[in-house]
């Protein structure tokens, strides 16, 4: 697998996306039991034990408030160059048997 190069999807990733810190704007709609303060005072997703996004179905692994998402995940393009990046980060620290801290 070439994470810079092989055609993303999301039921082939890890779902990397779904643990980055996203943080919320003041025109954000997202229900207060999803979100959370970081230790800088700022509004965010909140994350479970796991360090996933809280609102991730992961039965599913889809976006249990999908309409409702904020204005940043909405941006977040599949297979975009940032989705590409992050995939390779995740790859590369895998390989070397860095552990994922994303929060």
């Amino acid at each position: 697998m070439n994470p810079r190069t092989d055609s993303p999807s999301c039921d082939r990733c890890d779902a990397v996306c779904c643990r980055l810190t996203v943080v919320l704007m003041a025109e954000d709609d997202v229900p207060p039991r999803f979100t959370a303060f970081n230790e800088h005072g700022v509004e965010v997703m909140a994350r479970d034990e796991d360090g996933w996004c809280v609102a991730i179905d992961q039965g599913r692994m889809c976006c249990s408030i999908y309409q409702q998402r904020p204005a940043i995940c909405r941006k977040f393009e599949m297979g975009g160059r940032y989705c590409r990046e992050v995939r390779a980060d995740y790859a590369d620290r895998n390989a070397r048997g860095i552990p994922l801290t994303m929060y």
